[in-house]
Protein backbone atom coordinates (compact mmCIF):
# COMPACT_ATOMS: atom_id res chain seq x y z
CA UNK A 1 0.00 0.00 0.00
CA UNK A 2 1.18 3.62 -0.44
CA UNK A 3 -0.71 4.58 3.19
CA UNK A 4 1.42 5.20 6.17
CA UNK A 5 -1.66 4.65 8.20
CA UNK A 6 -4.71 1.83 8.02
CA UNK A 7 -7.55 2.45 10.26
CA UNK A 8 -10.41 -0.59 11.01
CA UNK A 9 -13.72 1.44 11.69
CA UNK A 10 -15.60 4.25 10.35
CA UNK A 11 -17.00 5.80 12.87
CA UNK A 12 -16.34 9.03 14.80
CA UNK A 13 -13.25 7.69 16.15
CA UNK A 14 -11.78 6.39 12.95
CA UNK A 15 -12.76 9.57 11.25
CA UNK A 16 -11.78 11.93 13.99
CA UNK A 17 -8.06 10.07 13.53
CA UNK A 18 -7.97 10.10 10.19
CA UNK A 19 -8.93 13.64 9.82
CA UNK A 20 -6.12 13.97 12.74
CA UNK A 21 -2.86 12.10 10.79
CA UNK A 22 -4.00 13.59 6.99
CA UNK A 23 -3.63 16.85 8.44
CA UNK A 24 -0.77 16.32 10.22
CA UNK A 25 0.72 15.38 6.29
CA UNK A 26 0.27 11.61 6.62
CA UNK A 27 -1.29 9.13 4.07
CA UNK A 28 -4.55 7.46 5.19
CA UNK A 29 -6.62 4.60 4.19
CA UNK A 30 -10.21 3.62 5.77
CA UNK A 31 -11.09 0.10 6.31
CA UNK A 32 -15.06 0.39 6.82
CA UNK A 33 -16.94 -3.28 6.73
CA UNK A 34 -20.96 -1.33 6.17
CA UNK A 35 -21.87 0.34 3.26
CA UNK A 36 -22.11 3.94 5.02
CA UNK A 37 -19.51 5.81 7.49
CA UNK A 38 -20.51 6.82 10.80
CA UNK A 39 -20.41 3.13 12.92
CA UNK A 40 -22.81 3.63 16.11
CA UNK A 41 -23.37 7.18 15.05
CA UNK A 42 -24.57 7.16 11.48
CA UNK A 43 -27.64 8.35 10.00
CA UNK A 44 -29.97 6.64 6.89
CA UNK A 45 -32.37 7.93 4.38
CA UNK A 46 -35.96 6.64 5.06
CA UNK A 47 -36.95 4.90 1.58
CA UNK A 48 -40.81 6.00 1.64
CA UNK A 49 -40.25 9.57 3.42
CA UNK A 50 -36.78 10.74 2.15
CA UNK A 51 -36.01 11.86 5.71
CA UNK A 52 -32.82 11.76 7.14
CA UNK A 53 -32.40 10.83 10.66
CA UNK A 54 -30.16 8.67 13.27
CA UNK A 55 -29.96 5.15 13.59
CA UNK A 56 -30.97 6.72 17.33
CA UNK A 57 -31.43 10.25 18.14
CA UNK A 58 -28.36 11.72 19.82
CA UNK A 59 -28.06 14.69 22.01
CA UNK A 60 -25.02 17.13 22.39
CA UNK A 61 -23.42 19.12 25.13
CA UNK A 62 -22.00 21.79 25.10
CA UNK A 63 -18.80 20.36 27.36
CA UNK A 64 -17.75 18.01 24.17
CA UNK A 65 -14.80 19.96 23.35
CA UNK A 66 -13.46 16.85 21.31
CA UNK A 67 -16.07 16.41 19.29
CA UNK A 68 -16.79 19.57 18.46
CA UNK A 69 -13.07 20.23 17.60
CA UNK A 70 -13.67 17.68 14.99
CA UNK A 71 -16.73 19.74 13.69
CA UNK A 72 -14.73 22.78 13.60
CA UNK A 73 -12.38 21.09 11.41
CA UNK A 74 -15.05 19.97 9.16
CA UNK A 75 -17.03 23.51 9.52
CA UNK A 76 -19.99 21.96 10.70
CA UNK A 77 -20.09 23.49 13.72
CA UNK A 78 -22.81 25.59 13.27
CA UNK A 79 -25.32 22.89 12.32
CA UNK A 80 -26.04 22.58 15.58
CA UNK A 81 -29.23 23.37 16.91
CA UNK A 82 -29.26 24.31 20.81
CA UNK A 83 -32.15 23.69 23.46
CA UNK A 84 -32.89 27.35 25.68
CA UNK A 85 -29.68 27.90 27.11
CA UNK A 86 -29.62 25.91 30.84
CA UNK A 87 -32.75 24.06 30.42
CA UNK A 88 -31.43 20.26 30.91
CA UNK A 89 -34.12 18.59 30.91
CA UNK A 90 -37.77 18.60 30.73
CA UNK A 91 -38.92 15.35 32.92
CA UNK A 92 -42.26 14.26 32.23
CA UNK A 93 -44.80 12.52 34.78
CA UNK A 94 -48.14 12.08 33.13
CA UNK A 95 -49.47 15.16 31.48
CA UNK A 96 -47.09 17.30 32.93
CA UNK A 97 -43.64 18.47 32.20
CA UNK A 98 -41.25 20.00 34.82
CA UNK A 99 -38.17 21.49 33.29
CA UNK A 100 -34.85 20.71 35.09
CA UNK A 101 -32.68 23.33 34.78
CA UNK A 102 -29.06 24.75 34.99
CA UNK A 103 -28.45 28.27 37.21
CA UNK A 104 -25.50 29.82 35.79
CA UNK A 105 -25.79 32.36 38.77
CA UNK A 106 -25.31 29.42 41.64
CA UNK A 107 -21.88 28.67 41.97
CA UNK A 108 -21.22 24.64 41.49
CA UNK A 109 -22.67 22.66 42.95
CA UNK A 110 -25.75 24.40 43.62
CA UNK A 111 -26.76 25.19 40.33
CA UNK A 112 -29.12 22.18 40.37
CA UNK A 113 -30.77 22.99 43.64
CA UNK A 114 -33.77 25.39 42.41
CA UNK A 115 -35.24 22.48 39.81
CA UNK A 116 -34.66 19.73 42.57
CA UNK A 117 -36.52 21.98 45.19
CA UNK A 118 -39.29 22.16 42.54
CA UNK A 119 -39.75 18.76 41.87
CA UNK A 120 -42.87 18.35 43.97
CA UNK A 121 -42.28 14.42 43.55
CA UNK A 122 -39.42 14.54 45.59
CA UNK A 123 -38.53 16.14 49.53
CA UNK A 124 -35.98 18.77 50.38
CA UNK A 125 -34.84 16.33 52.81
CA UNK A 126 -34.72 13.58 50.13
CA UNK A 127 -32.57 16.21 47.76
CA UNK A 128 -30.46 17.16 51.15
CA UNK A 129 -29.78 13.40 51.15
CA UNK A 130 -27.36 13.24 48.58
CA UNK A 131 -25.64 16.31 49.79
CA UNK A 132 -22.86 13.57 51.33
CA UNK A 133 -22.58 11.84 47.87
CA UNK A 134 -22.16 14.78 46.09
CA UNK A 135 -19.27 16.10 48.69
CA UNK A 136 -17.83 12.52 47.88
CA UNK A 137 -17.76 12.86 44.44
CA UNK A 138 -16.02 15.97 44.29
CA UNK A 139 -13.58 15.19 46.59
CA UNK A 140 -12.69 11.73 45.05
CA UNK A 141 -9.14 11.34 43.38
CA UNK A 142 -8.94 9.09 40.65
CA UNK A 143 -7.48 6.36 42.02
CA UNK A 144 -10.37 6.21 44.57
CA UNK A 145 -12.72 6.20 42.10
CA UNK A 146 -11.23 3.02 40.32
CA UNK A 147 -11.35 1.62 43.43
CA UNK A 148 -15.57 2.05 43.61
CA UNK A 149 -15.97 0.42 40.28
CA UNK A 150 -15.69 -3.08 41.36
CA UNK A 151 -18.66 -1.73 43.98
CA UNK A 152 -22.88 -1.98 42.40
CA UNK A 153 -23.85 1.91 42.23
CA UNK A 154 -27.58 1.19 43.91
CA UNK A 155 -25.64 -0.35 47.28
CA UNK A 156 -23.02 2.71 47.31
CA UNK A 157 -25.75 5.13 47.58
CA UNK A 158 -27.45 3.43 50.24
CA UNK A 159 -24.41 3.21 52.19
CA UNK A 160 -23.86 6.74 51.69
CA UNK A 161 -27.23 7.31 52.98
CA UNK A 162 -29.50 8.66 49.77
CA UNK A 163 -33.01 7.96 50.54
CA UNK A 164 -34.78 6.13 49.19
CA UNK A 165 -37.29 7.99 47.54
CA UNK A 166 -34.28 10.28 46.01
CA UNK A 167 -32.56 7.21 44.27
CA UNK A 168 -36.31 6.28 42.45
CA UNK A 169 -36.12 9.68 41.13
CA UNK A 170 -33.09 10.84 40.38
CA UNK A 171 -30.38 8.45 39.97
CA UNK A 172 -32.34 5.92 38.47
CA UNK A 173 -32.74 7.92 35.72
CA UNK A 174 -29.77 9.38 35.69
CA UNK A 175 -27.97 5.56 35.57
CA UNK A 176 -30.39 4.65 32.58
CA UNK A 177 -30.70 7.67 30.88
CA UNK A 178 -26.81 8.55 30.84
CA UNK A 179 -25.45 5.44 31.85
CA UNK A 180 -27.69 2.94 29.56
CA UNK A 181 -28.03 0.37 32.43
CA UNK A 182 -30.01 -0.19 35.39
CA UNK A 183 -29.04 1.40 38.29
CA UNK A 184 -29.08 -1.98 40.19
CA UNK A 185 -26.41 -3.34 37.31
CA UNK A 186 -24.26 0.15 37.68
CA UNK A 187 -20.80 0.66 38.76
CA UNK A 188 -20.57 3.04 41.67
CA UNK A 189 -17.50 4.56 40.18
CA UNK A 190 -18.72 4.87 36.64
CA UNK A 191 -22.07 6.61 38.38
CA UNK A 192 -19.62 9.14 40.52
CA UNK A 193 -17.48 10.02 37.55
CA UNK A 194 -20.73 11.47 35.83
CA UNK A 195 -22.21 13.12 38.58
CA UNK A 196 -18.50 14.67 39.35
CA UNK A 197 -18.92 16.30 35.69
CA UNK A 198 -22.70 17.19 36.23
CA UNK A 199 -21.88 19.22 39.56
CA UNK A 200 -18.40 20.88 38.12
CA UNK A 201 -20.19 22.79 35.52
CA UNK A 202 -22.97 25.46 36.04
CA UNK A 203 -23.22 26.71 32.39
CA UNK A 204 -23.96 24.01 29.77
CA UNK A 205 -26.75 23.29 26.84
CA UNK A 206 -27.85 20.67 25.43
CA UNK A 207 -27.95 20.07 21.37
CA UNK A 208 -29.21 18.45 18.60
CA UNK A 209 -27.60 17.85 14.67
CA UNK A 210 -29.49 20.11 12.63
CA UNK A 211 -30.29 16.98 10.42
CA UNK A 212 -28.62 14.19 10.53
CA UNK A 213 -26.23 12.95 13.06
CA UNK A 214 -24.39 11.57 9.98
CA UNK A 215 -24.74 14.40 8.00
CA UNK A 216 -21.99 15.97 10.16
CA UNK A 217 -18.81 14.46 9.49
CA UNK A 218 -18.66 11.45 7.60
CA UNK A 219 -18.80 12.96 4.22
CA UNK A 220 -16.90 15.90 5.09
CA UNK A 221 -14.16 13.69 7.08
CA UNK A 222 -14.38 11.34 4.05
CA UNK A 223 -13.19 13.78 1.44
CA UNK A 224 -10.45 15.61 3.86
CA UNK A 225 -8.84 11.78 3.95
CA UNK A 226 -9.22 10.87 0.59
CA UNK A 227 -9.36 7.04 1.09
CA UNK A 228 -12.15 5.42 2.51
CA UNK A 229 -13.08 2.09 1.25
CA UNK A 230 -16.33 0.99 2.23
CA UNK A 231 -17.61 -2.74 2.76
CA UNK A 232 -14.03 -3.35 3.44
CA UNK A 233 -14.44 -5.90 6.06
CA UNK A 234 -11.42 -7.64 8.01
CA UNK A 235 -11.30 -10.77 8.95
CA UNK A 236 -7.67 -10.60 11.21
CA UNK A 237 -5.06 -8.55 11.90
CA UNK A 238 -1.49 -9.82 11.67
CA UNK A 239 0.88 -7.57 13.02
CA UNK A 240 0.78 -4.74 10.68
CA UNK A 241 -1.03 -6.78 8.15
CA UNK A 242 -4.75 -6.24 8.14
CA UNK A 243 -6.31 -9.30 6.23
CA UNK A 244 -10.17 -8.90 4.37
CA UNK A 245 -12.47 -11.13 4.09
CA UNK A 246 -11.72 -11.19 0.31
CA UNK A 247 -8.02 -12.57 0.95
CA UNK A 248 -6.10 -9.37 0.30
CA UNK A 249 -3.56 -8.29 2.86
CA UNK A 250 -3.10 -4.77 3.15
CA UNK A 251 0.26 -3.34 5.03
CA UNK A 252 1.56 0.10 6.51
CA UNK A 253 3.51 1.68 9.07
CA UNK A 254 0.89 2.17 11.60
CA UNK A 255 -2.61 0.14 12.22
CA UNK A 256 -5.22 1.55 14.37
CA UNK A 257 -8.52 -0.42 15.33
CA UNK A 258 -11.14 1.66 16.15
CA UNK A 259 -13.63 -1.36 16.45
CA UNK A 260 -16.01 -1.75 19.36
CA UNK A 261 -14.54 -4.10 21.66
CA UNK A 262 -16.04 -7.53 20.42
CA UNK A 263 -15.04 -6.57 16.57
CA UNK A 264 -11.56 -6.44 17.88
CA UNK A 265 -11.54 -9.33 19.72
CA UNK A 266 -12.84 -10.87 16.46
CA UNK A 267 -9.98 -9.66 14.69
CA UNK A 268 -6.93 -10.60 17.12
CA UNK A 269 -4.69 -13.80 16.80
CA UNK A 270 -5.50 -16.17 20.02
CA UNK A 271 -2.17 -15.69 21.83
CA UNK A 272 -2.90 -11.84 21.38
CA UNK A 273 -6.13 -12.40 23.67
CA UNK A 274 -4.22 -13.61 26.22
CA UNK A 275 -2.36 -10.62 26.68
CA UNK A 276 -2.99 -7.99 29.58
CA UNK A 277 -4.47 -5.66 27.79
CA UNK A 278 -6.57 -7.54 26.07
CA UNK A 279 -7.96 -10.46 28.01
CA UNK A 280 -10.85 -8.14 30.10
CA UNK A 281 -12.16 -7.02 26.96
CA UNK A 282 -14.55 -9.94 27.34
CA UNK A 283 -16.28 -7.59 30.55
CA UNK A 284 -17.40 -5.08 27.69
CA UNK A 285 -20.57 -6.20 27.22
CA UNK A 286 -22.66 -4.36 24.46
CA UNK A 287 -26.24 -2.10 25.75
CA UNK A 288 -28.56 -2.73 23.27
CA UNK A 289 -31.18 -0.26 21.63
CA UNK A 290 -34.28 -0.27 20.14
CA UNK A 291 -35.18 3.51 18.47
CA UNK A 292 -38.30 4.06 17.32
CA UNK A 293 -39.66 6.22 14.87
CA UNK A 294 -43.14 7.77 14.27
CA UNK A 295 -44.38 10.43 11.59
CA UNK A 296 -47.73 11.50 12.54
CA UNK A 297 -50.56 13.60 10.70
CA UNK A 298 -50.47 16.58 12.64
CA UNK A 299 -47.86 18.72 15.68
CA UNK A 300 -47.84 17.33 18.65
CA UNK A 301 -45.81 19.73 20.53
CA UNK A 302 -43.94 22.06 20.72
CA UNK A 303 -41.14 20.46 23.00
CA UNK A 304 -37.65 19.70 21.41
CA UNK A 305 -36.57 16.74 23.87
CA UNK A 306 -38.47 15.55 26.51
CA UNK A 307 -38.11 12.21 29.10
CA UNK A 308 -40.01 9.84 31.40
CA UNK A 309 -39.60 9.58 34.97
CA UNK A 310 -38.24 6.20 35.46
CA UNK A 311 -40.03 3.59 35.86
CA UNK A 312 -38.31 -0.31 34.75
CA UNK A 313 -41.86 -1.06 33.71
CA UNK A 314 -42.23 1.60 30.78
CA UNK A 315 -40.89 0.86 27.87
CA UNK A 316 -39.34 4.08 26.59
CA UNK A 317 -37.38 6.86 28.48
CA UNK A 318 -36.37 9.69 26.04
CA UNK A 319 -38.42 11.19 23.53
CA UNK A 320 -37.74 13.75 20.39
CA UNK A 321 -39.86 16.13 17.80
CA UNK A 322 -37.00 16.36 15.38
CA UNK A 323 -39.68 18.91 13.54
CA UNK A 324 -38.49 20.92 16.11
CA UNK A 325 -35.11 20.64 15.66
CA UNK A 326 -34.64 20.59 12.02
CA UNK A 327 -35.67 24.46 11.02
CA UNK A 328 -36.17 23.51 7.13
CA UNK A 329 -38.90 20.91 8.92
CA UNK A 330 -40.49 23.58 10.72
CA UNK A 331 -44.52 23.75 10.30
CA UNK A 332 -44.44 20.43 9.57
CA UNK A 333 -46.55 17.42 11.31
CA UNK A 334 -44.74 15.57 14.33
CA UNK A 335 -41.95 13.42 13.37
CA UNK A 336 -41.60 11.74 17.29
CA UNK A 337 -38.61 9.62 17.91
CA UNK A 338 -37.74 7.85 20.79
CA UNK A 339 -35.17 5.24 22.79
CA UNK A 340 -35.68 2.22 24.41
CA UNK A 341 -32.25 2.49 26.48
CA UNK A 342 -30.74 -1.69 27.29
CA UNK A 343 -33.79 -2.63 25.71
CA UNK A 344 -33.80 -5.96 26.43
CA UNK A 345 -37.55 -6.10 27.44
CA UNK A 346 -38.15 -5.16 24.20
CA UNK A 347 -36.62 -8.41 22.55
CA UNK A 348 -39.32 -10.41 22.65
CA UNK A 349 -42.00 -7.46 21.02
CA UNK A 350 -41.85 -7.13 17.23
CA UNK A 351 -41.95 -4.28 15.46
CA UNK A 352 -46.03 -3.49 15.30
CA UNK A 353 -46.01 -3.84 19.16
CA UNK A 354 -43.35 -1.76 19.91
CA UNK A 355 -44.75 1.13 17.71
CA UNK A 356 -47.95 0.39 19.66
CA UNK A 357 -46.78 0.69 23.00
CA UNK A 358 -44.56 3.67 22.11
CA UNK A 359 -47.72 5.23 20.90
CA UNK A 360 -49.01 4.77 23.86
CA UNK A 361 -46.94 5.85 26.11
CA UNK A 362 -46.31 8.98 24.39
CA UNK A 363 -49.82 9.64 24.48
CA UNK A 364 -49.56 9.65 28.30
CA UNK A 365 -47.97 13.08 27.89
CA UNK A 366 -49.11 14.34 24.54
CA UNK A 367 -52.79 12.84 24.58
CA UNK A 368 -53.69 13.77 21.43
CA UNK A 369 -51.08 11.17 19.66
CA UNK A 370 -54.21 8.84 20.46
CA UNK A 371 -56.52 10.31 18.21
CA UNK A 372 -53.56 11.19 15.56
CA UNK A 373 -52.98 9.34 12.40
CA UNK A 374 -49.96 7.23 12.23
CA UNK A 375 -48.71 8.14 8.80
CA UNK A 376 -45.39 5.88 8.88
CA UNK A 377 -42.99 4.17 11.76
CA UNK A 378 -39.73 2.64 11.62
CA UNK A 379 -37.75 0.78 14.56
CA UNK A 380 -34.17 0.42 14.30
CA UNK A 381 -32.81 -2.38 16.84
CA UNK A 382 -29.28 -1.32 17.18
CA UNK A 383 -27.55 -4.22 18.62
CA UNK A 384 -24.01 -1.79 20.31
CA UNK A 385 -25.25 1.98 21.78
CA UNK A 386 -22.32 1.65 23.98
CA UNK A 387 -20.83 -0.69 26.49
CA UNK A 388 -22.45 -0.94 29.52
CA UNK A 389 -20.58 -0.02 33.02
CA UNK A 390 -21.09 -3.02 34.72
CA UNK A 391 -19.04 -3.27 37.87
CA UNK A 392 -15.22 -3.91 37.31
CA UNK A 393 -15.58 -2.41 33.59
CA UNK A 394 -13.33 0.53 33.84
CA UNK A 395 -10.36 -1.73 34.34
CA UNK A 396 -11.08 -3.54 31.71
CA UNK A 397 -10.89 -0.10 29.08
CA UNK A 398 -7.35 -0.39 27.86
CA UNK A 399 -5.16 2.87 27.11
CA UNK A 400 -4.97 3.68 23.17
CA UNK A 401 -1.41 2.16 22.97
CA UNK A 402 0.71 -0.61 24.10
CA UNK A 403 3.83 -2.97 24.11
CA UNK A 404 2.06 -4.46 21.02
CA UNK A 405 2.15 -1.41 18.87
CA UNK A 406 -1.36 -1.80 17.67
CA UNK A 407 -3.51 1.57 18.50
CA UNK A 408 -6.99 1.37 19.44
CA UNK A 409 -9.64 4.01 19.33
CA UNK A 410 -13.35 4.12 20.13
CA UNK A 411 -15.95 5.39 23.09
CA UNK A 412 -14.84 2.14 25.34
CA UNK A 413 -10.82 3.07 25.78
CA UNK A 414 -10.07 4.88 28.84
CA UNK A 415 -9.97 7.76 27.75
CA UNK A 416 -11.56 9.27 31.60
CA UNK A 417 -15.09 9.97 29.66
CA UNK A 418 -18.00 8.08 29.81
CA UNK A 419 -18.60 6.17 26.51
CA UNK A 420 -19.97 8.50 24.11
CA UNK A 421 -19.68 10.38 20.89
CA UNK A 422 -17.13 12.86 23.13
CA UNK A 423 -15.40 10.23 23.88
CA UNK A 424 -14.81 8.79 20.75
CA UNK A 425 -13.49 11.62 19.31
CA UNK A 426 -11.27 11.93 22.47
CA UNK A 427 -9.72 8.39 21.29
CA UNK A 428 -9.42 9.92 17.78
CA UNK A 429 -7.12 12.48 18.59
CA UNK A 430 -5.15 10.21 21.44
CA UNK A 431 -4.74 7.55 18.39
CA UNK A 432 -3.66 10.45 16.29
CA UNK A 433 -1.14 11.82 19.20
CA UNK A 434 0.26 8.12 19.19
CA UNK A 435 1.30 7.67 15.28
CA UNK A 436 2.79 11.12 15.53
CA UNK A 437 4.70 10.48 18.67
CA UNK A 438 5.90 6.74 17.18
CA UNK A 439 6.73 9.33 14.04
CA UNK A 440 9.20 11.58 16.34
CA UNK A 441 6.63 14.33 16.42
CA UNK A 442 4.58 15.10 20.03
CA UNK A 443 1.73 16.64 19.96
CA UNK A 444 -1.22 17.25 21.70
CA UNK A 445 -4.43 17.18 20.07
CA UNK A 446 -6.99 15.90 22.45
CA UNK A 447 -8.70 18.66 24.79
CA UNK A 448 -8.69 17.99 28.31
CA UNK A 449 -11.76 18.70 30.14
CA UNK A 450 -12.27 21.52 32.38
CA UNK A 451 -11.62 21.47 36.02
CA UNK A 452 -14.41 22.08 38.73
CA UNK A 453 -15.63 25.23 39.33
CA UNK A 454 -17.20 27.46 42.11
CA UNK A 455 -17.80 25.31 45.43
CA UNK A 456 -16.96 22.37 43.52
CA UNK A 457 -13.39 23.29 43.33
CA UNK A 458 -13.31 23.93 46.95
CA UNK A 459 -14.72 21.09 47.80
CA UNK A 460 -12.29 19.27 45.24
CA UNK A 461 -9.15 20.94 47.33
CA UNK A 462 -10.48 19.36 50.63
CA UNK A 463 -12.44 22.41 51.86
CA UNK A 464 -15.19 20.30 54.19
CA UNK A 465 -18.09 22.13 54.21
CA UNK A 466 -19.57 19.62 55.99
CA UNK A 467 -18.13 16.03 57.08
CA UNK A 468 -19.78 13.03 55.70
CA UNK A 469 -20.38 11.38 59.06
CA UNK A 470 -21.70 14.70 60.35
CA UNK A 471 -23.74 15.59 57.67
CA UNK A 472 -25.47 11.91 57.77
CA UNK A 473 -26.13 12.41 61.30
CA UNK A 474 -27.58 15.66 60.84
CA UNK A 475 -30.16 14.20 58.41
CA UNK A 476 -31.16 11.54 60.23
CA UNK A 477 -32.25 13.88 62.92
CA UNK A 478 -34.45 15.99 60.01
CA UNK A 479 -35.75 12.88 58.66
CA UNK A 480 -36.60 11.44 62.17
CA UNK A 481 -38.53 14.66 63.24
CA UNK A 482 -40.36 14.61 59.60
Amino acid sequence: MNSDVIIIGGGIAGLTTGVALTRAGLTCTVLEAARQLGGRASSVTDAKTGDVIDIGPHIFLTEYPNFFALLDVLGTRGDIVWQERGLFLNLVDGATAYPYRVTPSLPTPLHFMPSLFGDRHISWLDTLSAAPVTAWALKATKDELDRLDDEGALPFLRRMGVRAHHIERYWALAAMSIMNVPLELCSAGALMRLHRRLMGNNDFAVGFAREGLGTLYTEQAANLIGDVRLGARVRALDGRDVVLDTGERLTAKHVIAAVPPHALRALLPRERLGQPRYRKLVRLQPCPYVSVYLWFDRKLTDLQFWARSFDPNDLNLDFYDLANINPRWSGRPSLIASNIIYSHRAHALDDAQVVRETVRELAEFLPEAAGAKLVHSVVHRIPMAVHCPYPGTQSARPKPTGDDGLVIAGDWVDTGLPASMESAARSGWLAAEAVLEAEGRKTQLAIEHPELGGLAAAIERGVDLMPHRVANRVLSGLWASS
